[in-house]
């Protein structure tokens, strides 16, 4: 298994556990000395920094939010004067306020060093040439790959998002190797590669790095299967870093935390109880190094879960699962959580199956039931009756026992789920007439 940093992505168990401890007691210290919004934070709960003496003691600590961030645009989160701060990236405040994220020179190092970790241990190397179609603008994700893939010593194409015919062209010109890209966007890019009779297969790619919004595995086959390229996921959050949080192995088992600059906790969202591992909630994020912009507790609204076994690449660093969704991103029935993504993970489709559906809610009787609609391909719907009610009880099998909830499957032709703007509304709610 590739390995970019061993001194630190081997380190045993007991040993992140110290160094994470050394490193939380002093950005504790970092942010009560450096930003009035923790000094008063940690004043209301009676807390100074001497009273951290265990990673345990991090529950004592209060939750950082997005408001708290939008509540102290542009720079009243900075733990550093501005004349030390090089870079400046942000949300783009389609929501409200954005969020502002200020980066020191050892932040950017730190920064390219997890972003090359992560890069490596998903196969690029310095004989790669990798393609970064990701936007470079003032979100984070272009520029931490760029700097992950420089400091491994690819070679970098920098033709940021948009302009696919130019994309698929430069791809095949200069042998493009690795594709850095949103996993919506490398189904698109596949697409037009079949509408314009390019053949992947004759391309140089071979590893794809996908991240920016949430993905099934599903999806992953569906890229794997369109472009001959082994998908890899990487995991990150531009309040608190950008890519380089957490990132996949070539075992595919979670994604690997650089827990030397992060410690990760799972709480309920609606409690705020704090989640043993292999338990499902809402991941929060202690920023350990970060000199800038440091982070105590920060909410990420991401759902997942932790695991702490070793990995059999051999790091012991903690694993997160794939993220399902957002923890506003779900819907409620009978007191089960249903997260679209997740429900998405569960339909293992056989050959011909398409992953396009859609979860209907509505009361019958007084009783919320659930309906899941799939669309499968015309050949299947038609001429294979038998593989398709196999198929049909062991889906609805395995969401009773995954989610806990009776739902009714049913497949349909393709193209029966309505598009608006050519989108599929994953869930529709009629309970309330309401759908996201």
């Amino acid at each position: 298994m590739p390995i970019f940093d061993k001194d630190a992505e081997l380190m045993k168990r007991g040993e992140i556990r110290q160094l994470q401890l050394e490193r939380l007691q002093a950005i504790v210290f970092r942010c009560h000395k450096s930003v009035s919004f923790y000094r008063k934070k940690f004043e209301n709960a009676a807390l100074t920094p001497d009273d951290i003496q265990s990673l345990d003691d991090i529950s004592r600590l209060p939750f950082t939010t997005k408001a708290d961030l939008r509540d102290s645009y542009p720079y009243g989160m900075f733990a550093v004067p501005l004349r030390e701060i090089v870079r400046i990236h942000s949300s783009s405040g389609a929501t409200g306020l954005p969020t502002v994220v200020g980066y020191t020179r050892n932040d950017l190092k730190n920064w390219s060093v997890l972003c090359a970790r992560i890069m490596f241990a998903a196969g690029v190397t310095a004989d790669d040439v990798v393609q970064i179609a990701f936007d470079y603008g003032i979100f984070t994700g272009a520029f931490g790959i760029h700097q992950g893939a420089e400091r491994i010593g690819a070679s970098v194409i920098p033709t940021s998002v948009g302009n696919t015919d130019r994309q698929i062209k430069i791809i095949q010109d200069y042998k493009t190797t690795a594709l850095a890209c949103t996993p919506a966007y490398a189904l698109g890019l596949a697409e037009k590669m079949a509408e314009s009779g390019v053949d992947p297969n004759t391309t140089s790619l071979k590893i794809g790095l996908f991240g920016g919004e949430p993905w099934s595995e599903s999806t992953r086959a569906k890229i794997e299967d369109k472009l001959f390229i082994r998908a890899m996921d990487n995991y990150g959050i531009s309040e608190v870093l950008g890519p380089g949080v957490a990132g996949e192995c070539e075992a595919r088992s979670g994604l690997h935390i650089n827990e030397d600059h992060f410690y990760a906790e799972i709480i309920n969202p609606d409690t705020l109880e704090k989640l043993p591992d292999g338990v499902e909630g809402e991941l929060v994020l202690t920023t350990l190094t970060k000199e800038g912009f440091p982070l105590i507790r920060y909410r990420t609204g991401d759902i997942t879960k932790l695991n702490t076994e070793k990995c059999s690449c051999g790091r012991e660093l903690a694993r997160m699962s794939r993220v399902f969704c957002r923890a506003d991103d779900t819907i409620i029935v009978r007191g089960i959580n249903i997260y679209p993504a997740r429900v998405e993970s569960l339909i293992k489709t056989p050959e011909g199956i398409l992953p396009e559906y859609q979860i209907i809610v509505e009361n019958v009787d007084s009783q919320d039931q659930v309906q899941l609609l799939i669309e499968v391909t015309e050949e299947l719907f038609l001429d294979e009756m038998r593989r398709l009610r196999e198929y049909h009880l062991n889906l609805e099998k395995t969401l009773k026992a995954s989610l806990g909830l009776a739902i009714k499957a049913k497949l349909v032709e393709p193209k029966a789920i309505p598009r608006e703007g050519g989108s599929i509304k994953r869930i529709v709610d009629r309970r309330s007439n309401n759908s996201c």
